[in-house]
């Protein structure tokens, strides 16, 4: 995933993929190309960061009978990013048999996940929801 053109260009790396695909980490460091005008993390690159990994996670454990897509996100920005930044992904036994039981109740369902961005210190940088929607074959 490290080599997928959009990761790639904005600097994003995939540290971990638990083999159970339940967690997903991700870093960014700061460089020259995915600064802003005033030198701190681009916005758009911090978004994308937090692209598709609820759903790769959720696609990878509820099975082949479900359409899972990364349906929209809101960023709310706390402080400057500086540095490396990171992000953790996490899903559960429960989320997913949530998603599987409300689809096959009533043909789909939309679920909406937080997640942090923080910087080396642990201070969050921005706070961001995904939502996924989640809908039978």
């Amino acid at each position: 995933m490290n080599l997928y053109p959009p990761f790639l260009g904005a600097g994003i790396r995939v540290n971990h993929i638990s083999p159970d695909f339940k967690k997903a980490v991700v870093t960014m460091k700061l460089r020259w190309w995915n600064r802003n005008l005033v030198g701190v993390h681009f916005g758009g690159s911090l978004m994308s960061m937090s692209d598709a990994f609820y759903m790769l996670l959720i696609l990878q454990n509820i099975g082949k009978g479900y359409i899972v897509w990364d349906k929209a996100s809101t960023i709310r920005f706390k402080k400057p990013g500086k540095g490396k930044v990171s992000c953790v992904f996490e899903i559960n036994d429960t989320i997913v048999e949530q998603l599987r039981a409300e689809a096959d109740a009533h043909g789909k369902t939309e679920i909406i996940l937080p997640l942090e961005i923080t910087d080396e210190e642990g201070d969050v940088v921005c706070e961001l929801d995904k939502t996924i929607y989640v809908r039978k074959k």
